[in-house]
């Protein structure tokens, strides 16, 4: 495997939620905690908006009518070029202390995004479903921090992190009716490999998955055996997504959130954007299909 490259010095207190758009050939990604959204492009350059609470998730609006993107508190569209912020659902207001944290969508377009405790300890975080109808339903809960989910290469089978416990569960998915069923432990972290965070599938059907607070990135294949594996110069390793022209190129993001200034000066490029070339290419993002949007 090459070396991942630093193409964003970022210091983003929390990097997460890398995208990638075909339509603008770019990566959007955000800083949870430095509450902003980022546009990486390898040919245009980096762009910044920030917002006035905490941004967590981010897909494309089918129809190339700007982003959904999860807020502390819920669903909102966002509109890049105008800046506008349309705030949706808000499933949580009862519950203040939670915020959001990853989401992405699936095959039909629905969003899939998991809510999370603050602080990480109590189990008050859900996996929510929002539709094309803009309805919202939980679909599971009882996390303390929730990432992914990300889909088998049929479909079949959904990933979701429990990242406080370590573990990863696989659902069967009724990709036709967004349904789940049958919750299982795919993978269990031991304590020296981190807690599993963000995660991507290529188009060969392996699974990435992040390894917060061991500095890299895994690839399993559908029995969760370890095929790959890629080393990163930071400790808390956050997400990864695919792209590029051939979708062949890796982003990888992290954070810095939590560190010592010991650990600070060990790892200059916490919180930085990464970028490594491989020979396996990924698959093009969902986008969204709202009953809102023009297809």
């Amino acid at each position: 495997m090459k070396t991942p490259e630093c193409v964003w010095d970022t210091h983003a207190q929390l990097g997460e939620g890398p995208l990638w758009s075909s339509k603008a050939q770019a990566l959007y990604w955000v800083d949870i905690l430095g509450r902003r959204l980022h546009r990486y492009s390898p040919w245009e350059g980096q762009r910044s908006w920030a917002f006035e609470e905490e941004i967590s998730a981010v897909a494309e609006r089918a129809g190339g009518n700007g982003l959904i993107v999860t807020l502390r508190r819920g669903f909102a569209f966002f509109d890049p070029a105008s800046g506008q912020l349309e705030h949706l659902i808000q499933p949580e207001t009862d519950l203040p202390n939670n915020r959001f944290n990853d989401g992405k969508c699936d095959a039909r377009g629905r969003f899939w995004a998991g809510s999370m405790d603050f602080e990480g300890r109590q189990t008050s975080g859900s996996l929510y479903r929002l539709s094309a109808d803009l309805a919202c339903v939980r679909m599971d809960g009882g996390y303390a921090v929730t990432n992914g989910p990300a889909w088998s290469a049929d479909n079949r089978t959904m990933y979701f992190n429990d990242s406080a416990n370590g573990r990863v569960y696989a659902f069967d998915f009724d990709l036709d009716a967004g349904g789940l069923s049958n919750k299982r432990l795919f993978l269990q972290f031991p304590a020296e490999e981190g807690v599993p965070d963000g995660m991507t599938t290529d188009a060969e059907g392996g699974l990435w998955i992040a390894h917060w607070g061991a500095g890299k990135l895994t690839r399993h294949d559908a029995a969760g055996k370890v095929l790959h594996a890629i080393d990163l110069p930071c400790s808390q390793v956050s997400s990864c997504a695919f792209g590029g022209p051939d979708m062949k190129t890796l982003f990888i993001t992290t954070a810095l959130t939590g560190l010592s200034n010991e650990q600070l000066a060990r790892e200059p490029l916490a919180g930085g954007l990464f970028a490594v070339d491989l020979d396996i290419a990924g698959v093009p993002a969902n986008t969204f299909r709202s009953e809102l949007t023009s297809a």
